[in-house]
């Protein structure tokens, strides 16, 4: 299979290497069929619908370890502050621009890409509440 084809050739003492790898595979052989997709959704009023808005939200993105560099270890313990992982999770600030008049059930897709760290895909589901009387 296509996807496994780096699976051998990096050496599992650098746990972080392996968002360096999914890297690889995604430029070099496209997106995988099973990389997890980040989905969130918007609730906005009819009137917010109509205009469009900046919908600000968070998005977590794998970064890694600034205390052991991504080793997982420092000596011969795991690293205290990822657990081993070589890695850990920041929130990054996204803004998306919905356009006026976004319809219920919409859904807008983008992947965020980082210069340090694997892109991350997003589908945003937009809900129009309906107006209370």
């Amino acid at each position: 299979m296509l996807h496994e084809c780096f699976a051998d050739e990096i050496a599992v003492d650098f746990p972080s290497v392996a968002r360096v790898v999914d890297r690889m595979r995604d430029a070099f052989l496209g997106e995988r069929a099973d990389a997890d997709v980040l989905c969130a959704e918007v609730s906005l009023s009819p009137r917010e619908a109509c205009a469009g808005l900046v919908v600000p939200f968070e998005v977590p993105v794998r970064v890694t370890c600034l205390q052991c560099g991504g080793r997982g270890e420092s000596w011969t313990e795991a690293c205290d502050l990822c657990g081993g992982r070589g890695e850990s999770r920041i929130a990054r600030p996204v803004r998306v621009s919905l356009p006026p008049g976004v319809s219920h059930g919409a859904r807008i897709r983008f992947r965020l890409r980082s210069p340090n760290a694997p892109s991350v895909r997003v589908e945003l589901h937009v809900s129009i509440r309906s107006q209370v009387l």
